[in-house]
Order: C-alpha cells, then sequence, then structure tokens
C-alpha cells in the first residue's frame, strides 16, 4: 500500500471529485511482480469502470497535519503489478481552507501546482 505526505499550505481536505457523472481516473505508472518491468505508459483506473485493479473503498481526504504525514488516499487491490509513481491528473480535487474553511472547488493538479486566493484567510 502507498501513503503520500506533501505539505499544501492554506488547505486541507483534499479530495478528488469522484462520482459516477464525473468519475476520478487515478494515474499511476506500474511494475510487473514477476519481471520487474514498469509499463512505459500512464496507466488510468477508475472506481466506476471495472478493471483488474479494483478500488476497495470511497475516495478519502487528504487532511493537512503538521509535519505532513504520510496518508492513504484511496485502496486498490491489485494481483501482479505495483504501483511507482501517482500523477494527480485524473479528474478534478477539491480542498477546505485549513483556517478558514473557505470551499475550493476545479482544483486542476495537472501540472502538480494549484494556487489560488482565500479571501477569508487573505492567503494565498
Amino acid at each position: 500500500m502507498k501513503r503520500f505526505a506533501h505539505q499544501i499550505p492554506s488547505v486541507t481536505n483534499l479530495e478528488p471529485v469522484d462520482t459516477p457523472d464525473s468519475p476520478y481516473y487515478y494515474t499511476f505508472k506500474v511494475q510487473c511482480t514477476s519481471c520487474r518491468e514498469v509499463h512505459p505508459n500512464w496507466v488510468g483506473i477508475s472506481r466506476h469502470r471495472e478493471s483488474t485493479a479494483s478500488i476497495v473503498d470511497a475516495p478519502g481526504k487528504y487532511v493537512q497535519e503538521s509535519p505532513p504525514k504520510p496518508q492513504r488516499l484511496v485502496r486498490i487491490d491489485c494481483r501482479g503489478l505495483e504501483f511507482v509513481e501517482f500523477k494527480p491528473d485524473g479528474g478534478e480535487w477539491t480542498a477546505t481552507g485549513s483556517e478558514s474553511s473557505t470551499k475550493f472547488s476545479g482544483i486542476d493538479l495537472d501540472q502538480g501546482d494549484w494556487y489560488d486566493y482565500d479571501e477569508k484567510s487573505g492567503e494565498e
């Protein structure tokens, strides 16, 4: 099971938008557990679509902690492969301002970074 920790200033409860109408595709580089070969292409998995890797639970929220601690975002049952890298560009994300409780939606993490201004807290 892979867990990740990341410092995301001023927001908490980061989670993907993952509904039947707007499925999120968890995108990974995968490695065969037998031959240890890494597949050259990124592989997308959705909990709303059948595949050989199955998403066991609905996605969780990444809650900001100080210092950042590894957390599970989604649990995936897969056989014969191992996830070696995650790319958060399978759809939109939402988050909440950690100090202000401002709701942010439409977060695009395709480029790895996201910035917005929280008017309630006066912070970016």
